[in-house]
């Protein structure tokens, strides 16, 4: 993954008060949700590496010292980790298990797994570098949310489109967190400078690691539905009152107009987000459970995609 904090240090202004000096900063959330989820990933890796036990399956392990807990060779698997069958009997996304078997269990299972040391490293680098930050500024509630529901919303759109293949990874949730930051910066507009910067850069990091998704072995279609699905939950979880409501609710004089939390603008793009988000969720949990295959009405979206027996996201 690519990745840098779009935003910078200082682009978001402090309130001010009524003369003109700063108020209280607000609350920095201490951030433990994200930590936890590092944890939890590695913890989870060193599990199905134990239930993989490569030397007790093949005389071709890598780092044998390491016993049972010794890599799959870099044939089977070239980023130091367990095979697919281990990873799809410990939760991997799977389409027919899933419609067939109606293991939907794996939605949210395929996420705590990966298929190795170097792509574990590179999704909790990428998590904890983005997701500490958010949670400071939002809590470890909303963040949570995010994380966990746009990891879902990748599953459910990459088994629409990729039903020949079992996926792992977290970086569907990852792609959610980049997606609560765009709509973020989009719904609080008015509390950033240099905002055009902010804009930009966010764009291109999203971009470049959208179109790393391309490359093989990869499931592009996990990182497209995280993405989409974080970006719908951030205009509901993420927007921050007004600066006036802000000034008001700290220098409120005798007489003073009192302005509205949100504006216009900010309660339009949570209704449309809220009845998009619910509409997309719903509609492709029942095409997912119906077994169709989106590929046939869309005859490029296969593009998007590398499509193999194994992939990780």
């Amino acid at each position: 993954m690519v990745s840098e904090d779009p935003e910078g240090e200082g682009s978001e202004r402090e309130p001010r008060d009524g003369n003109g000096g700063e108020t209280t900063p607000d609350v920095r959330w201490t951030s433990w949700a994200i930590p936890m989820v590092v944890i939890a990933n590695v913890v989870v890796f060193i599990s199905v590496m134990y239930v993989n036990d490569c030397p007790r399956q093949s005389n071709r392990c890598l780092a044998k010292f390491l016993g049972r807990f010794s890599f799959e060779s870099f044939k089977t698997n070239p980023l130091l980790g367990p095979s697919s069958s281990t990873l799809e009997k410990m939760g991997a996304l799977a389409w027919g298990k899933i419609v067939h078997k109606r293991q939907a269990w794996r939605l949210l299972t395929c996420m705590w797994l990966h298929a190795g040391v170097i792509h574990l490293l590179a999704n909790m680098f990428c998590v904890a570098f983005i997701g500490v930050r958010l949670e400071q500024q939002f809590g470890f509630v909303r963040v949570g949310t995010i994380y966990l529901v746009s990891g879902f919303c990748g599953s459910i759109l990459s088994c629409l489109f990729v039903q020949n293949a079992i996926s792992v990874g977290a970086s569907s949730a990852l792609f959610g967190l980049l997606g609560a930051m765009l709509s973020e910066l989009f719904i609080n507009w008015t509390t950033y400078d240099n905002k055009g910067v902010a804009l930009i850069m966010l764009l291109v990091i999203v971009g470049v690691n959208l179109a790393l998704g391309t490359l093989p072995p990869v499931d592009n279609f996990a990182h497209i539905g995280g993405f989409l699905g974080g970006f719908l939950l951030g205009f509901l979880l993420l927007i921050h009152p007004q600066f006036e409501w802000e000034e008001n609710r700290v220098s409120l004089m005798p007489g003073s107009i009192v302005k509205p939390k949100y504006n216009a603008c900010q309660l339009v793009l949570c209704i449309v987000a809220a009845i998009v988000f619910v509409a997309g969720f719903v509609s492709g949990l029942v095409i997912l459970f119906k077994g169709d295959n989106l590929n046939r009405y869309c005859n490029w979206c296969h593009k998007l995609s590398y499509s193999v027996k194994s992939q990780w996201t």
